[in-house]
């Protein structure tokens, strides 16, 4: 007796997916199935058939209608839950103050950082679940999402619980990671130990008492954090089982690269300004490299090496970096143009990025990632007749309909 599923998918034009577990890294990251004809069953939320078109019985069937289909999109990288815009350091930016500068004056991060502590609780949930809507629409079903814009043990836990919340009432998997380190808040300006000891002695386990995050974050940057306090700080992560991750190398080469690797980062965050030496570590330690090419593009500067990252094995995932300053953006399809456009990665390789990649980078891989048997029922059903076509064309939603562990959502603004 033929089984029937909860849903199918019929008529589907190309099922474009990577396959596997692990993260993808130099020829294998471009190394992915296409299927002509496809279709796929799903049953409990898992994909449980997954192959050519045949008639397979289903209690909702959807007709793609010769459309494409690939994995839900995984954004690894985030600051989705933060107070306020900053919108008018633009006109700063235009003038060419630089980013540090902007961060040495008060602005930048830590405006952010006063405008998320006087925000409530509910005020952040609220803006969270709209944000997290967008981003659904958009094709993204699993995003992670760092604190960082709390800087006080009281503002940071405020954050997390939040993005607990929001994991909770959001059809987005959403995917928390504590970032204390994102810079020194102006209370702690004059005093630096004082406020990495904070970090590392009180926020750390209070988020591990209360269960609010697996990953820490650190930004090693020129005038943030130095490599020797990221490994530092990184280094009690570890010592409390948090998974290591890192921003390093995105303005200046300071070596961040080669401390992610040492201390075994599950991943390295921008890379703008990597050496040789930094990204042949990564490679070596089997670090993710997650760039962020809608960073480069608003800030005006340079595009990380992607080519010479996937030539030296590192896995490279592709994210938006969506935050109020840098990167106000959390539309996914851009970074996956830019991926293209600037990277030049190939189509294939620039799916692998931001499906099994970056599920990979945030430790779901097993999980999502790709239309797998056996895997979550994540995917996207695009307006697009092929897989080139959704990196050509930019500034419209092409997303048709969503999957999301196994329910259509559909997109109204197609197109």
């Amino acid at each position: 007796m033929n089984p029937v599923f909860d849903l199918v998918l019929r008529n589907i034009g190309v099922l474009a997916t990577p396959n596997g577990k692990n993260a993808k890294k130099g020829d294998a990251q471009g190394q992915i199935t296409l299927t002509e004809n496809a279709a796929v069953g799903i049953s409990k939320g898992m994909f449980a058939y997954v192959g050519e078109d045949k008639p397979l019985e289903g209690e909702r069937v959807i007709d793609c209608q010769g459309r494409l289909v690939t994995p839900g999109l995984v954004d690894a990288h985030t600051h989705l839950v933060f107070g306020g815009w900053r919108q008018k350091e633009m006109a700063r930016k235009l003038a060419g103050v630089s980013y540090l500068d902007i961060l040495k004056s008060g602005g930048g991060i830590l405006e952010t950082v006063r405008q998320t502590r006087a925000a409530c609780e509910d005020e952040l949930f609220e803006k969270g679940m709209r944000l997290l809507s967008a981003m659904l629409a958009h094709g993204t079903t699993t995003a992670e999402c760092k604190s960082g814009y709390g800087l006080s043990v009281e503002d940071e836990l405020k954050q997390l619980q939040v993005m607990k919340k929001l994991n909770q009432y959001s059809a987005v998997d959403l995917v928390p990671t504590f970032m204390g380190a994102h810079a020194i808040p102006a209370e702690y300006k004059n005093d630096r130990k004082a406020y990495i000891d904070l970090v590392c002695e009180q926020m750390m386990p209070a988020v591990i008492a209360q269960g609010l995050a697996a990953f820490c974050d650190i930004f090693c940057e020129t005038a943030v954090f130095t490599p020797e306090e990221s490994r530092y700080i990184l280094g009690k992560a570890c010592e409390l089982k948090l998974i290591p991750k890192a921003h390093v190398d995105e303005i200046n080469p300071i070596g961040g690269a080669e401390m992610a690797a040492a201390v075994g980062c599950i991943s390295a965050e921008h890379l703008i300004q990597a050496s040789d030496e930094g990204i042949r570590a990564l490679a070596e330690c089997g670090v993710i490299a997650c760039l962020l090419p809608a960073t480069s593009f608003h800030l005006e500067k340079n595009f990380a090496r992607a080519r010479d990252m996937i030539a030296a094995q590192v896995a490279v995932a592709v994210c938006t970096d969506f935050n109020p300053g840098s990167s106000p953006n959390l539309n996914l399809q851009f970074p996956m143009y830019l991926a293209c456009h600037r990277y030049k990665l190939t189509p294939a390789e620039a799916l692998t990025a931001v499906t099994l990649n970056g599920a990979a980078a945030v430790a779901l891989s097993e999980r999502t990632g790709s239309i797998e048997e056996g895997k979550q029922a994540d995917a996207v059903i695009w307006d697009s007749p092929d897989l080139d076509y959704i990196f050509y064309r930019y500034g419209s939603n092409l997303v048709h309909t969503v999957i999301k562990n196994g329910t259509p959502l559909p997109v109204k603004d197609a197109g």
